[in-house]
């Protein structure tokens, strides 16, 4: 029996990266899976075999997280193809840096589409079925920056901060349902998206860490299972850094 056994998860952004950690470490533990990319490509479909080869059920579906109506059907046909909704991982997110002087409109908008308003929808569409259900745990995947802000990255930044007053309004508002929400803020996370950084620059991130090093996208899957796990059942409207200490 692993710590999420019989429960069904739905993580979004999940073909790469974080997301597909996550996806693979609840599997692990016993957790049916759906989640969610733009477009169940051969990388979402290789991710879907590679979850259900940990013996659990698991599909992918295409969808633009963005979009309201999209989120709202796909969470009805998995509510119908699982049965139940029980862990909710909002994780869908895109970066388009650059100064405030230079931000285009649409850089800030697009940002702040993927990365809140996809939560916003998924949330809205999932907590009915959750506070049906008197049991559920929603995890928005935020970020340090959206704790204490980075130069370069102010729609990101705020896409990150909002997740987390989400997360801890969401909390308020539905704890008595025995529905808890909580926030990571991951530090510096070895991913394709830091990969392309120079070794230099890699070097440098990792000198600022007490731990002295790049985190994992196992390092925050494993916090995500002690916040979607009953080990967490009195944990609510936390956010809660993976950071090697990088911001005490």
């Amino acid at each position: 029996m692993g710590l999420l056994t019989g429960k069904t998860a739905v993580v979004t952004g999940a073909a790469r990266g974080i997301g597909k950690a996550i996806a693979m470490r609840f599997a692990a533990e016993g957790a049916n899976v759906a989640f969610t990319d733009l477009a169940i490509d051969e990388n979402g479909l290789k991710t879907e075999a590679e979850i259900q080869a940990l013996g659990v059920k698991a599909k992918g579906y295409a969808s633009n997280a963005a979009n309201f109506e999209d989120t709202a059907k796909v969470v009805n046909q998995i509510k119908e193809d699982f049965g139940s909704i029980d862990i909710l991982v909002n994780n869908a997110g895109i970066t388009k840096d650059g100064l405030m002087m230079r931000m285009t409109e649409s850089q800030w908008d697009a940002v702040i589409a993927v990365n809140l308003k996809s939560a916003f929808n998924f949330i809205h569409a999932c907590t009915p079925i959750m506070m049906r259900q008197r049991a559920g745990s929603i995890i928005n995947m935020a970020s340090v920056v959206g704790v204490h802000g980075n130069a370069g990255q102010c729609n990101y930044a705020a896409s990150k901060a909002g997740l987390i007053a989400l997360a801890k309004s969401i909390a308020q508002e539905i704890g008595s349902r025995g529905v808890r929400a909580n926030a990571i803020a991951p530090g510096f996370i070895i991913t394709d998206m830091t990969a392309k950084l120079s070794e230099e620059v890699r070097k440098e991130w990792c000198s600022k860490i007490p731990l002295r090093r790049g985190g994992t996208p196992e390092d925050v899957a494993n916090v995500a299972v002690f916040l979607a796990s009953d080990l967490s059942s009195y944990v609510t409207g936390q956010v809660i850094q993976v950071d090697g200490g990088m911001n005490m």
